[in-house]
C-alpha cells in the first residue's frame, strides 16, 4: 500500500500576463512616488497553481499518494474538475463560498522581470480546516498557507504524531523569531532555499548547524548549484541536473519537495531522495507552467538512472 503523504498550502490560479517592451521604459526612476502606469499586455495565460497542487502533482506523476489540505473559494468548480481528473482526492478541500481562491497576477517584461498582485482569498481561511479530518498518514508537508493555518497545522500534526517538513518559502517573513522556533522545534524537517535560509537564521539567531541539530534533517536548494542536506552532523551534497533550457522556474521548488516526500515515505537514503528531488525541479524546469510536465514514473526512473548511473 502507496503511503499517504498529507500536502497542506495554498490552492491559487496565476495570471500572467506578458508585456513586450521593458518596465525602465515606462517607470521613471524620479517619479515612483506618484506611479500611474499602464503596461499592454498582448499575451495571457492561466495556470492551475498554489503550492499544495504543485506539490500533489508531482508526487502523484512519482506514484505517491498525495491528500491536499486547502482551501478554495466560489470559483473553484474548474480547479476541482482538474483534481478529479488527476485522481487527486478533494474530500479535504474545504470551500468558502464567500471568497475568492487565492490569485497571483503577474505581469512580466521582455527582461523576465515581474510585477506581481497577490490575493490570498480563501487560503486566509486556512487555520479553519482540521487537518485531523485528513485521516492518518505517513508524513505531510506545510507548505506557503495563511500563517494561522500553518501554525495551527503545526501544532495538530505535532499532536497528532505525523512528522512533517516545515516549508515556510514565501511566507516565512510573516513569522518572528519565537514562531518560526516553534516551527522548528514541531517539524521532523526543514526545507528553505538559499536566500530563506539566511532570513531564517536572521529571524531565529540561530546557524545553519543549530538549526539542523533540532531536526532529522535540513533541506536547502540552491538553485543551479545544486542542494545540500544536513543530517546526523553531516552535509550532503546534491548536485543539479543539467537542462537544455530553463524555460520556467515556476513551481520548481515545489517539484523538488514532492521528490523529498516521495523519498522519505519509501525510506530511503538522502543521497537518493535528494537527487530525485533535483531531478524533479529539472523536469519541471523546461515546460511553462508548474504542472504542465507529463512524464510516467517509469520515465522518471529511466532519466534518474541516466543522471546518476543507477536505479532507485
Amino acid at each position: 500500500m502507496t503511503p499517504t503523504s498529507l500536502i497542506c498550502g495554498s490552492i491559487a490560479i496565476d495570471t500572467i500576463l506578458q508585456f513586450p517592451g521593458r518596465f525602465d521604459s515606462i517607470l521613471l526612476a524620479d517619479q515612483l512616488h506618484k506611479v500611474n502606469v499602464s503596461f499592454l499586455a498582448p499575451t495571457m495565460r492561466t495556470e492551475f497553481g498554489g503550492c499544495a497542487p504543485n506539490i500533489a502533482y508531482n508526487l502523484k506523476l512519482l506514484g505517491g499518494d498525495p491528500r491536499i489540505v486547502g482551501v478554495m473559494g466560489q470559483d473553484n468548480a474548474a480547479y476541482m474538475e482538474r483534481f478529479r481528473k488527476l485522481g487527486l482526492s478533494t474530500d479535504n478541500i474545504l470551500v468558502k463560498p464567500d471568497a475568492y481562491n487565492a490569485q497571483c497576477f503577474v505581469t512580466a517584461d521582455e527582461d523576465n522581470n515581474q510585477i506581481n498582485a497577490f490575493h490570498p482569498g480563501a487560503m486566509s481561511y486556512a487555520h479553519e480546516n482540521e487537518v485531523a479530518k485528513a485521516g492518518p498518514a505517513a508524513i505531510a508537508i506545510i507548505s506557503p498557507d495563511g500563517h494561522l493555518g500553518m501554525q495551527k497545522h503545526a501544532a495538530d500534526l505535532a499532536k497528532l504524531q505525523i512528522p512533517f517538513i516545515f516549508d515556510p518559502g514565501q511566507q516565512l517573513p510573516m513569522f518572528n523569531g519565537a514562531e518560526l522556533i516553534a516551527f522548528i522545534d514541531q517539524a521532523t524537517y526543514v526545507t528553505t532555499n538559499d536566500y530563506e535560509i539566511e532570513l531564517l537564521m536572521d529571524r531565529t539567531g540561530l546557524t545553519v548547524p543549530q538549526i539542523a541539530s533540532r531536526l532529522e534533517a535540513l533541506i536547502i536548494t540552491r538553485g543551479e548549484n545544486g542542494s545540500e542536506i544536513y543530517t546526523g552532523g553531516q552535509r550532503i551534497e546534491i548536485p543539479a541536473v543539467p537542462v537544455a533550457e530553463a524555460v520556467d522556474p515556476t513551481g520548481c521548488g515545489d517539484a523538488y519537495r514532492a521528490g523529498l516526500l516521495f523519498g522519505i515515505t519509501n525510506g530511503w537514503k538522502w543521497e537518493t531522495t535528494g537527487r530525485l528531488a533535483s531531478l524533479l525541479g529539472a523536469i519541471k524546469i523546461a515546460s511553462k507552467g508548474a504542472q504542465n510536465h507529463k512524464p510516467t514514473a517509469a520515465e522518471i526512473a529511466d532519466r534518474f538512472e541516466a543522471a546518476f548511473g543507477y536505479r532507485y
